[in-house]
């Protein structure tokens, strides 16, 4: 009965020790770290601000009256200039022909729409204000890391200047159909519908991406255009009032496994050129078709999309080294750029091969035929039919494409078609170069 009443007395002493404060270094630490942070989310918020479209409007059947409403629904921006400059995304503003910008202080002002790129998803506005305006910098983006921490804020469902934090969860994300030219940041900070066009910013305050898109469907998923890239174009905006890009002239496609063995590049980096349009700086260059392209400049390609982004990200007029392979040869040749055109230059492309037998009817392109199916050339072996199952309509073949090219070897006639099916040994695969609506891809089949 004493040892039980000694125990209560020492485990009543005992107890406040287990209820003080834990005092620790690490504590401390992170203590320090949500300190920072606070004051981080604190000194960029000034600089975001809330961007509603405001577009023209005429009543149907009467006299078009000058008049404007706001769209519903809003995104985001931020500030880049104490004088009254904004970037937001294209999609925010849409057809707007104005708009309403509203500030940490609760203002609202009226913005310019001074120059839109839909390529990019950018815009940039301007605001006329007496008040210097907080803004922020640009930082360098090519320096962005996976799992470093970042910040995003903006105007999620209305509410006004949110922030959330979260690390980069990856880099260089391409082919995800949202722009023309995409090198998207990845992020798991918390993004949602009225997030766009606003900031990413790093531990240093400064705006490393713009904020553009999400995927419904998931979770911690986010989109940021990346800080260089955006940089660049709102310059070419602020001076000129458009993005003038680089073009070199070719249609271009994946290098796919079968076609990297096809054409003699063992590693299967690069892009492959499946046309190149007469008198443009590829052609002036001595680039062919057939050519891979493996680097521009000082960068290494593996993608169309990123070849597309490098060349435009080149000013028209000036001089870049080409690397291409051709016939297991790697040549440099120095290309002079011409100005973009607003002509697409990725091929559209068949599906992935299927090693099933060969089943097509093909004709020499007769006048008849031409005029059947609006041909513009008259050489070639015309597609007349393609075998349901067949590994021609397991690639993608069509009844009207032009087969332009068998193994690297131009066919003019049926005679010279037939001549290097012939040849084609047991198990090897075929090499077609197609012509389709004016755009030509290449194809491996395997009968």
């Amino acid at each position: 009965m004493r040892h039980i009443v000694i125990t209560a007395l020492v485990l009543s002493v005992s107890a406040p020790a287990f209820a003080a404060p834990i005092e620790s270094k690490g504590l401390q630490l992170l203590e320090e770290i949500q300190e920072a942070i606070s004051q981080l989310a604190e000194h960029v918020t000034p600089t975001v601000v809330g961007v509603s479209s405001i577009r023209q409007i005429s009543q149907p059947g009467k006299i078009p009256q000058q008049g404007r409403f706001k769209v519903p629904g809003s995104g985001s921006g931020v500030v880049i200039h104490e004088d009254g400059y904004i970037v937001t995304n294209n999609h925010v503003i849409n057809n707007g022909v104005e708009a309403e910008v509203h500030f940490s202080d609760q203002s609202t002002l009226v913005a310019e729409i001074v120059a839109q790129d839909p390529d990019t998803d950018l815009a940039l506005l301007k605001v006329e204000t007496d008040r210097k305006l907080q803004s922020a910098p640009f930082g360098d983006s090519s320096t962005v890391k996976v799992g470093q921490w970042v910040l995003a804020v903006g105007n999620p469902f209305g509410l006004d200047r949110t922030v959330t934090l979260g690390v980069v969860s990856g880099i260089g994300r391409e082919n995800m159909n949202l722009s023309r030219y995409e090198n998207f940041i990845q992020t798991d900070a918390s993004i949602n519908p009225g997030n766009s066009g606003g900031p990413l910013f790093n531990l240093r305050g400064e705006v490393i991406g713009i904020n553009t898109a999400i995927i419904n469907f998931a979770q911690g998923i986010g989109f940021a255009i990346p800080s260089n890239m955006a940089n660049r174009i709102i310059e070419q905006l602020k001076t000129g009032g458009k993005v003038v890009r680089g073009w070199l002239g070719v249609g271009i496609q994946p290098l796919t496994p079968q076609l990297a063995e096809k054409f003699g590049v063992p590693d299967g980096k690069g892009v492959l050129v499946n046309e190149v349009f007469a008198g443009d700086p590829a052609d002036q260059a001595g680039i062919q078709s057939g050519d891979i392209i493996t680097q521009i400049g000082n960068e290494r390609l593996e993608s169309p999309n990123q070849l597309s982004r490098v060349v435009a990200g080149f000013s028209p007029d000036e001089k870049v080294l080409v690397h291409v392979i051709r016939d297991g040869t790697l040549l440099r040749l120095p290309v002079l750029l011409g100005v973009k055109k607003e002509k697409p230059i990725v091929a559209s492309l068949p599906p992935t091969a299927a090693e099933i037998d060969l089943g097509i009817d093909v004709s020499p392109i007769t006048e008849e035929l031409a005029e059947q199916f609006s041909l513009d050339q008259s050489t070639g072996i015309l597609v007349v039919r393609v075998v349901q199952g067949g590994v021609a309509n397991a690639e993608g073949l069509r009844k009207g494409d032009v087969i332009q090219e068998v193994n690297r070897t131009q066919v003019p006639t049926m005679r010279e078609f037939r001549k290097l099916l012939e040849a084609v040994q047991p198990g090897e695969t075929i090499l077609l170069r197609i012509l389709r609506e004016s755009k030509a891809f290449f194809v491996v089949l395997k009968p």
